[in-house]
């Protein structure tokens, strides 16, 4: 066959994507399992971690995690677990940020009275601005803060204190719309968590 031809082209063509696609899809196939199971760890890390519960390896995720009992309630998983004496429920969430969504965990004391922890498990911020909601100097405000009136409010930059018992955190200096996002977040979430919990279908 001419190589200068047309049909040579072509044909050279179809066959190297051909092999480039059949390689990628054997790829994608034989990796798909490690995959999932790194998505689920991902998943089961963020979990633990807002809960408070540490771990230091994939082995020692898996063992806390199957300690962490799962209820679904409403269409909505909770986790719970005992944890100090008291009971820690927590849920993942999905909330309108300003360039998308926010997507998260949530944990709370079973009586409502205080976070117990934030995870940002994914996020679409402005980076160095809303971006920072993943720091844990933000997560942190939220590591047994008290809830009042069934909110946490996100007051502007400066507004929070060190004082758990104040119900207000820090907003991000330069991010007003996605601290903003973050005060309706967790506005809502606690809202859903009241409405299971108190409604003793936990």
């Amino acid at each position: 066959m001419n190589k200068q031809s047309l049909l040579y082209t072509v044909v050279f063509t179809f066959v190297v994507s051909f092999v480039f696609v059949l390689f990628l899809s054997f790829a994608n196939e034989t990796t798909r399992p490690l995959v999932e199971l790194n998505r689920e760890l991902a998943r089961q890390r963020s979990i633990l971690a807002a809960m408070g519960i540490p771990f230091s390896s994939p082995e020692e995720v898996q063992q806390q995690f199957s300690e962490v009992e799962q209820l679904t309630r409403d269409e909505i998983t909770l986790f719970r677990r005992q944890i100090d004496g008291r009971t820690v429920v927590a849920k993942e969430f999905v909330g309108a940020g300003l360039w998308g969504p926010i997507e998260g965990v949530l944990a709370v004391t079973a009586d409502l009275e205080r976070t117990i922890g934030i995870e940002i498990v994914d996020q679409n911020e402005t980076p160095g601005l809303g971006g920072r909601i993943t720091e844990d100097w933000f997560k942190d405000q939220l590591r047994g803060q008290r809830i009042v009136d069934g909110a946490v409010r996100v007051g502007s930059p400066g507004d929070g204190d060190t004082d758990p018992d104040g119900g207000v955190m820090d907003a991000i200096t330069g991010a007003t719309r996605t601290s903003e996002s973050m005060g309706v977040i967790l506005r809502d979430e606690l809202q859903r968590l009241a409405d299971i919990l108190n409604g003793g279908n936990v």
